[in-house]
C-alpha cells in the first residue's frame, strides 16, 4: 500500500524491516543524529516511551524497529509534522505500537500525566539566542532553535513524566555540554552515560549523545567516540552496525 502523499512531500526508505517515512524536504527531514541516538537508545520489551518534539516520527519508528518495547508515543506541536508521522505510522501499519500526539512539550506531563513512561527520548532544537534565526515560526527554525521550547522545559517535563530510575536519552551539541549535565542534575536526571560522536577520526566532535536515569546515583560512563566517516566519506563500519536491529 502507498499513502497518499500530499504536494512536495516524498516517501523515503528508511532501510530496517522495510519501513519508510514521509517527509517534505521543503520542510525538515530528519538527520544522522535521530538515526545514532535510536541505536544509543535502551529499550526493555515492556516499555513504554515518548519521544518529546517527534518531528515526522523518526524516532518512535526506528524505534520500533530496533528494539522489543511495548509501547511508543510521539509528541509533536507542529500539525503538518504530526500529520505526516502519523500517516508514516500508517504506512507502516504499526498503529497499534506507535501514537502520534500533538501537543506542547512544556505541557507533556498534564497532557499524560506523571511517571506515565518508563523511557523518554528527544532530539531537541539545538540551538539558543537569535543566531541564524529568519521566522521563527518556520518549521526548520523552530526543530532547530529553542524558540517553542528550552533545554529546562525538556528536563523538567521529563523529571515529571519518568518514574524513579525511568531513563532519559538525547542527543545535543558538545558547545552545551556542560550546561547539559548541569542542568540534568538540576532536575534530578543523572548523567550515566555519554559518548560523543565524530564526523571523522581527526575532526572535533559535533554530536553528543547522553543516557540519563531519574533519581540515578552519581556516576557516569563515557564511551569510546564514534567516528561517523572513513577517510573516503563512506560510513565506518561501526555506523553501519548501528542501523540493524538490537
Amino acid at each position: 500500500m502507498i499513502t497518499n502523499l500530499k504536494q512536495g512531500e516524498r516517501l523515503d526508505d528508511l532501510q530496517i524491516k522495510g519501513y519508510e517515512i514521509i517527509q517534505h524536504p521543503g520542510k525538515f527531514c530528519f538527520g544522522m543524529d535521530s538515526s545514532l541516538l535510536s541505536s544509543f537508545v535502551r529499550v526493555k520489551s515492556q516499555d513504554r516511551v515518548l519521544d518529546l518534539g517527534t518531528g515526522t516520527g523518526i524516532l518512535p519508528i526506528l524505534l520500533e524497529a530496533k528494539t522489543k518495547g511495548k509501547h511508543f508515543t510521539g509528541l509533536e506541536i507542529q500539525e503538518e509534522s504530526a500529520d505526516m508521522a502519523r500517516r508514516s505510522v500508517l504506512h507502516n501499519h504499526l498503529e497499534e505500537k506507535i501514537e502520534i500526539i500533538t501537543g506542547d512539550i512544556k505541557e507533556a506531563s498534564a497532557i499524560f500525566g506523571h511517571v506515565s513512561f518508563d523511557v523518554v527520548v528527544t532530539n531537541p532544537p539545538y540551538m539558543i539566542g537569535q543566531h541564524g534565526l529568519k521566522n521563527e515560526t518556520d518549521a526548520m527554525t523552530i526543530a532547530r532553535h529553542e524558540t517553542l521550547c528550552t533545554l529546562d522545559d525538556i528536563l523538567r517535563e521529563s523529571a515529571k513524566l519518568l518514574p524513579f530510575k525511568g531513563r532519559f536519552y538525547m542527543v545535543h551539541r558538545p558547545f552545551r555540554l556542560a550546561e547539559i549535565l548541569s542542568k540534568m542534575v538540576t532536575y534530578k536526571i543523572e548523567p550515566k552515560r555519554m559518548r560523543l560522536v565524530y564526523p571523522y577520526v581527526d575532526k572535533e566532535p559535533n554530536m553528543v549523545l547522553i543516557e540519563g536515569v531519574r533519581g540515578g546515583n552519581s556516576r557516569m560512563t563515557v564511551e569510546k567516540p564514534l567516528i561517523v566517516y572513513e577517510k573516503d566519506g563512506s560510513y565506518t563500519q561501526e555506523v553501519l552496525e548501528l542501523y540493524q536491529p538490537k
